[in-house]
């Protein structure tokens, strides 16, 4: 397991991985790094001898903190299946954080959704939880995610309406700066998290 000054440094963030989160996802990515943690996701590394689920405990483990997005529970057509992935892990964070009678049992978790209370359709054990919703806008993102990270004490912060022109700044650089080098627009959206991650952590210095 990570040491402990690591554990306390670690984001996890549980969320969608289609093109259409990409807009959400990567304000989010940025809010974590300009707050100074260390992003912890699913697809930071593939490994085809090791299990998934065992990959995500792993990471669970070893944040302090985690970001579940649950705006993407509902099926996108007629006849597809829900995504359950999401709550799963959310439940395995919860019961990490209960269950443990050591350092995990610091750990906190920030839960999103589009709209308020749009969670209690599929999930009514959350009743009276206190999750903030998104309402699909990547700036909004931006604010719930950095008011969460001054409400735990990860640290100070500038406003949200700064982190998110910084993001918007970053977000110009990155792509001129990335067709200067060759990227086209496929290769820069469907850039890995970690390379795209280590080119906010390089724009910010």
């Amino acid at each position: 397991m990570n040491s402990r000054g690591e554990f306390h440094s670690n984001v996890f963030i549980n969320c969608p991985f289609d093109d259409d989160y990409t807009q959400l996802l990567r304000p989010l990515l940025f809010s974590a790094v300009r707050a100074g943690l260390t992003v912890r996701i699913a697809s930071e590394t593939f490994d085809s001898g090791v299990a998934r689920i065992n990959r995500i405990c792993k990471l669970i483990r070893e944040s302090k903190y985690s970001v579940h997005d649950l705006s993407r529970l509902r099926a996108s057509f007629k006849g597809e299946i829900h995504r359950m992935n999401m709550p799963f892990e959310l439940g395995l964070d919860i019961g990490c954080r209960v269950f443990s009678r050591g350092i995990q049992s610091q750990k906190r978790c920030l839960i999103l959704e589009t709209e308020q209370y749009e969670y209690q359709k599929a999930l009514s054990d959350l009743s009276n939880s206190d999750i903030k919703r998104h309402l699909n806008k990547p700036e909004e993102v931006v604010r719930q995610v950095r008011n969460w990270f001054v409400e735990v004490e990860v640290g100070k912060l500038p406003s949200a309406t700064v982190m998110w022109k910084e993001f918007n700044a970053f977000t110009a650089n990155f792509y001129h700066e990335r067709e200067a080098e060759g990227f086209r627009d496929k290769d820069l959206e469907m850039m890995p998290v970690p390379e795209y991650v280590g080119y906010i952590k390089d724009w910010l210095g």
